[in-house]
């Protein structure tokens, strides 16, 4: 049999149950369209996720007080965690791979400017923090580089944070009440944004020291250290673990890379994505049973036609050829379909919810194509091994 009269059949078997075709297509193309659109979302939101990390930079090292693990073991009483203290981060910043040490506390507290008054977020950084953290000041300067453990009462305000208690007027030089403590403001920060989820303009910078004692802590929540790009990082971390282990006698902190962050949220989210489009994966097979649902019936009724070919010389092969074009040629067809669907489905979500991250993933939209085509394939196998066993007489004597 020819490959021209081959397609010629497989269309006109098509044609003559146009509308059974079409629905079991939009099945396929349904179950593309729900893979691409899933894993799309799904990619956006990791590209998202990334870029708002590296926003501030990818040389970052993070210190934070206590183990992550500590491998099983009970140390009792002698495994008590010391404090990261301001001392830790002075005597972080003199390591030559260093470029900036930024301490860090926060907590919330009320803060209040004439009769205009406020909960808000009091982050405890050190002068290093615009540099760290790429950000710009609007107006005035940042917190100078007093002594670490007795600063002055100086305060930066947020952008959003400065407007809503001052408007339009100038800050600068105020005074500012944080949880009942007087403060001077010295500076207003460039607007940041969002990170995560979590509003970069709506707070107040002081020094860390002053939110220790705000607070009532004597321990910070982190230290930042921003390394030398030209610095291998393994040393680096070699080099403060080696500093905080020779102050605290033991590893009672945990130093986690900026890359190390980045690696397990983009596998974390790696998994998510791949969930989804299992979840869509789920319509394809669904489709996959519509095929072979429809194959079967199509032996059935076309069994007369089956037994004319083999009378004419077609043998089992060509049977069996036939039948699996036809499967393979509906899951093809509905999953150029799916990926339209996909493709428009992306370009309406870009267009309509800008706010929503979507980025189109190639790779699984292929994956999902050549899968709908493994799907008929399989689909296909039981009906056109049906067909090909069919006995050419009997077939004959059907009708």
């Amino acid at each position: 049999m020819r490959t021209a009269d081959m397609l010629r059949l497989t269309w006109g078997a098509l044609h003559s149950q146009l509308m059974r075709a079409t629905l079991t297509v939009l099945g396929i193309a349904i179950g593309i369209a729900a893979v691409v659109l899933l894993t799309s979302i799904g990619k956006g939101v990791q590209r998202f996720i990334l870029d708002e990390f590296t926003q501030f930079g990818t040389t970052i090292v993070g210190i934070n007080p206590g183990r992550a693990t500590t491998h099983g073991t009970a140390v009792g009483i002698f495994g008590t965690d010391k404090p990261l203290t301001l001392q830790d981060a002075a005597a972080l910043a003199r390591l030559p791979e260093a470029e900036a040490v930024v301490p860090f506390a926060q907590g919330n507290a009320e803060v209040e400017a004439g009769k205009r008054r406020r909960r808000t977020s009091v982050n405890g950084v050190g002068p290093d923090f615009p540099v760290a953290f790429r950000f710009e000041i609007a107006k005035g300067r940042f917190l100078p580089a007093d002594d670490p453990e007795s600063p002055r009462a100086f305060a930066v305000l947020g952008s959003k944070l400065a407007h809503e208690l001052y408007g339009d007027d100038n800050p600068l030089g105020q005074r500012l009440r944080i949880g009942g403590s007087r403060f001077r403001i010295i500076g207003v920060m460039e607007p940041k944004g969002e990170f995560l989820g979590v509003d970069m303009d709506d707070g107040v910078y002081i020094p860390a020291a002053r939110v220790l004692n705000m607070f009532n802590t004597n321990s910070l929540m982190e230290i930042d250290l921003i390394y030398n790009p030209e610095a291998n990082v393994d040393n680096v971390v070699a080099a403060i673990k080696r500093v905080l282990t020779a102050r605290h006698g033991r590893e009672d902190y945990t130093v986690t890379t900026q890359q190390e962050m980045m690696d397990v949220m983009g596998s974390v989210l790696d998994v998510i994505t791949l969930a989804v489009a299992a979840l869509g994966g789920i319509s394809l097979l669904v489709g996959g049973i519509g095929i072979t649902t429809i194959m079967m019936i199509s032996v059935r009724e076309r069994t007369v036609e089956i037994g004319l070919l083999r009378a004419l010389g077609a043998l089992q092969f060509h049977i069996h050829r036939l039948f699996l074009v036809e499967s393979i040629f509906l899951a093809g067809l509905g999953g150029l379909l799916g990926l339209l669907f996909g493709l428009g489905g992306v370009m309406l979500l870009n267009a309509f919810v800008p706010a929503l991250p979507v980025h189109l993933s190639w790779v699984y939209a292929g994956a999902a194509e050549l899968l709908a085509l493994v799907i008929g394939l399989l689909a296909g196998v039981f009906p056109a091994a049906r067909a090909a066993r069919l006995d050419p007489v009997e077939a004959l004597r059907a009708e």
